[in-house]
């Protein structure tokens, strides 16, 4: 085994079965792309301090003109985000707070409090770091700055309901559209007008004290082009809670009744949506923030594919724009592997195939449950059951911040041996997609992948390798 693993914790258990060698090279791609998505070192490859003045990208700060310099941070790779900041200003900073979604032990932090949040179900903890962050931003001048770093899953970490709503409301909000096929649009679209914080609140009410701010942020977002130079500040960026938000009223109007879910949601949260005036909407622009994008979906693909051609594999991005459910994509990538490996249609076999996106898992019915898992583990339980018939060919999905659905795994991995495996370990993989149990079965099979915090959050990330027949 030559290749050092750097994010993938478990290979070892990974390697010790399958199709070994379609592994290693699924598992070397992902190592890598993970690497190069890092968001500490992305920041600290355009964000540096001479003395006083601090440059990221083309601006610079004088930093003695400022009286207090505070970081604020949210999201699932806000770990290392803050980190990178907090190393670069040094004893320039006044204060930190972050709301992480899992803390490392190889986490350090000299002058930023930490709090883990819920994700992706609010809790306390974050709910209580908010009003922390409250305190700060209302206490603050017009020569104050504030460093936002920001990535997915800020929305539930940074949670901080508007008066009138409760966080036990806002989490039965989450809970109540995850499960019910919207995608993450719709469902921010809701989240962001009943907040204090997303949406782009907070970032308003920064402004309303006068002070400035700069943003780091990663996009999750499916339709954020790739970043190109992300030293240059980024005109378009929007949405989190330091930024402009693109959804309005209407659309969180629009998801309630398009999924049906007005009878789910609570009462005071549909009332409040439903009869909110102008007053209630989200700001739309900041043209004097400054912000830098350092991440968005579809590098994490660019990035994959230049890996997987330095190794010598021919390999094809597929789409930055995968959605449905799991289990269904799963399904139809295992039926294009099989046209590629069969017929040579659109490609020719050995490849490697290279889609991101966001799968998404539908409960209506939380009674089903029987287990754990998350859109990305389900997919590659049901590629499993079609893999079988496709020799060789290796299927990962993650959740590329570390961490898929409510679960510790970051997603899983199976291949052409898994359904035979599953069968001789008395595994029911129709069974476990049925009651929501991919996390068992694949830990059972010891498919599920183990990263930790990775220092990204680009959504789900999937790499299919075939090869000949």
């Amino acid at each position: 085994m030559n290749y050092k693993y750097q994010k993938i914790r478990n290979y070892k258990e990974i390697l010790s079965h399958g199709d070994v060698e379609s592994r290693k090279i699924v598992l070397e791609i992902t190592d890598k792309t993970l690497q190069r998505l890092d968001s500490n070192l992305r920041i600290k490859s355009i964000m540096r301090r001479d003395k006083n003045m601090l440059h990221i990208g083309n601006k610079s700060w004088d930093l003695d003109t400022k009286k207090n310099i505070y970081l604020l941070g949210g999201g699932k790779a806000c770990n290392h985000m803050a980190m990178a900041v907090e190393e670069v200003l040094g004893d320039y900073l006044t204060k930190g707070i972050a709301i992480v979604k899992i803390s490392e032990d190889t986490d350090v932090f000299h002058k930023t409090d930490v709090y883990v949040g819920g994700h992706p179900l609010p809790n306390a903890q974050g709910h209580h770091a908010c009003h922390e962050i409250l305190k700060i931003v209302d206490a603050a001048g017009a020569d104050d700055l504030f460093i936002g770093v920001v990535s997915g899953g800020s929305s539930a970490l940074m949670s901080c309901p508007i008066e009138g709503i409760s966080l036990e409301d806002e989490v039965e909000v989450t809970d109540v559209m995850l499960k019910s096929g919207a995608d993450i649009f719709e469902i921010n679209a809701i989240r962001r007008h009943i907040s204090q914080f997303n949406g782009g609140m907070l970032a308003k009410r920064i402004k309303d004290r006068g002070a400035e701010l700069i943003a780091l942020g990663i996009s999750d977002a499916i339709e954020s082009p790739p970043t190109g130079d992300i030293g240059v500040p980024y005109e378009k960026y929007r949405a989190t809670p330091f930024g402009p938000d693109q959804t309005t009223l209407d659309d969180a109007r629009r998801a309630i009744k398009d999924y049906d879910v007005a009878e789910r949601l609570p009462k005071n949260v549909v009332d409040y949506l439903m009869n909110a005036g102008p007053e209630g909407e989200t700001p739309k622009e900041f043209p004097d923030n400054t912000y830098f994008l350092i991440n968005t979906l579809p590098d994490a693909c660019i990035y994959a594919k230049e890996i997987a051609q330095e190794m010598g594999i021919p390999a094809y991005i597929l789409t930055s724009f995968l959605g449905g459910e799991g289990r269904d994509v799963g399904t139809v990538l295992a039926s294009i592997a099989r046209e590629i490996q069969k017929y040579g249609n659109p490609f020719s076999a050995p490849c490697v195939l290279i889609a991101a996106g966001e799968a998404t898992t539908k409960i209506l019915d939380n009674s089903i449950i029987e287990g754990h898992g998350g859109p990305s583990q389900e997919q590659t339980l049901s590629f499993a059951l079609a893999a079988s018939k496709i020799p060789g060919a290796c299927l990962l999905s993650i959740d590329s911040e570390g961490t898929d659905g409510t679960t510790i795994a970051a997603g899983g991995i199976t291949d052409s041996q898994s359904y035979k495996c599953a069968i001789d370990k008395g595994i029911d993989i129709y069974k476990a997609l049925r009651v929501h149990a991919s996390y068992e079965a694949l830990k059972e099979m010891s498919d599920i992948v183990i990263t930790g915090n990775t220092g990204t959050n680009l959504c789900d990330f999937n790499v299919l390798y075939i090869p000949k027949g």
